[in-house]
């Protein structure tokens, strides 16, 4: 079954198959759906390779959130793609108070490693009951067993806790292989001078890092100026643009209401018990644009389908009358911010109405960041 499954994902095979790479074992680990309670899920299912580290599945809510290991659970978010997540800081706190990185919408986990094993054991997704299950699942498998040992040594095997944070480390060595983030779209290809940018591409570009047209670069640049390399256009802080309750999902997985019977909310960043409640409800993390074209839905509730939408959301701003309040999938105005009190209007507002010729721009450059083995999808 594992062999298939390789098979099937070479896009991102490892050649190099030692006994002593952790990066294989993880490999081996992300595409195995023995991690999983029902046996039916690995975390390839949700972060699948071939479509940019996303769920592509429908389940029921056009792919706004996975189902769980028993076909029946379902989550309120959209799993993040995995594509350029090595590369996210971990979760701190800046010298004005502000919050950044971490991996999730919420920055919950510090790090890779343990980002990797919460989804194993939480009771929405692969359902394992804890690192016991966990351990046995692993060491039913010889060559697991084989590989751990010369990895941690004998005491991997007895030790439960100690063979749950190698999974997780070992899943770590694995996502942060270049196969996950190659820099190798067109827009690498023009820092290279390997690209000429059509004229909208190159408006588009212009129009993203110029401050006072869009502000777009506001918080999707990490380098200090535009057209640095190795940049992953998110700088990792937690914002609220005031993104509207995804209905269809909440009617689905039933968290219309919370345990007290008021109307659910998922106040983001403010799920970290350190972070002070008030001012950081309603702030997810800043995404990377990298793949961005492909990997919709979009928002932390994957609440909009198509990209195009995403850049209306956004005008709607800095524009009044006629249609620009109008969500165009489903011609109805645009539903209300989940926690209004913490929209981030300063970044929002104050910038140029776009006309659609400039909204085509935009997307134009935005599709200029597809890594080169994921630029079919972009026809689909």
């Amino acid at each position: 079954m594992l062999g298939l499954l390789l098979a099937n994902f070479s896009s991102v095979a490892i050649a190099n198959d030692d006994s002593t790479s952790l990066a294989w074992l993880g490999q081996a680990f992300f595409f195995d759906t023995n991690l999983s309670r029902e046996r039916t899920l690995a975390c390839a299912t949700c972060h699948d390779p071939n479509r940019a580290f996303t769920d592509a599945r429908d389940n029921g809510v056009f792919s706004a959130a996975s189902l769980g290991s028993d076909g029946i659970s379902l989550g309120d978010r959209q799993a993040p793609s995995l594509g350029y997540v090595s590369l996210t800081p971990s979760f701190s706190q800046d010298e004005e108070g502000l919050y950044h990185g971490g991996l999730f919408w919420d920055g919950r986990a510090a790090d890779l490693a343990e980002q990797a094993l919460i989804p194993i054991f939480d009771p929405t997704e692969m359902q394992l009951s804890g690192p016991e299950q966990l351990a046995d699942r692993v060491l039913e498998n010889p060559e697991y067993q084989r590989r751990l040992v010369s990895l941690f040594g004998e005491q991997v095997v007895a030790d439960t806790q100690l063979l749950s944070e190698a999974v997780g480390q070992a899943l770590a060595a694995f996502q942060q292989g270049e196969q996950f983030q190659p820099f190798d779209s067109k827009y690498d290809e023009y820092l290279q001078g390997n690209y000429q940018p059509t004229l909208q591409e190159s408006l588009g570009m212009a129009l993203f890092f110029t401050e006072g047209f869009t502000n777009c670069n506001e918080c999707h640049q990490l380098q200090d100026v535009p057209g640095r390399r190795l940049e992953t256009f998110s700088n990792y802080a937690f914002e609220n643009i005031g993104v509207p309750v995804n209905q269809r999902l909440r009617a689905a997985n039933g968290r219309q209401f919370d345990v007290e019977g008021k109307p659910y909310v998922d106040k983001g960043l403010a799920f970290r018990p350190e972070t002070p409640q008030g001012d950081t409800d309603g702030r997810f993390k800043v995404p990377s644009l990298r793949n961005v074209a492909v990997t919709g839905p979009y928002m932390h509730n994957g609440v909009f389908s198509e990209l195009r939408t995403v850049l209306d959301f956004y005008n709607k701003y800095n524009r009044s009358g006629g249609d620009s309040q109008i969500n165009p999938e489903t011609d109805e105005p645009w539903g209300n911010a989940e926690v209004p009190e913490t929209i981030a209007l300063d970044k929002l507002t104050g910038t140029m109405p776009l006309e659609p010729r400039h909204l085509d721009a935009l997307e134009a450059f935005l599709r200029m960041l597809t890594d080169k083995r994921y630029q079919h999808l972009l026809e689909d």
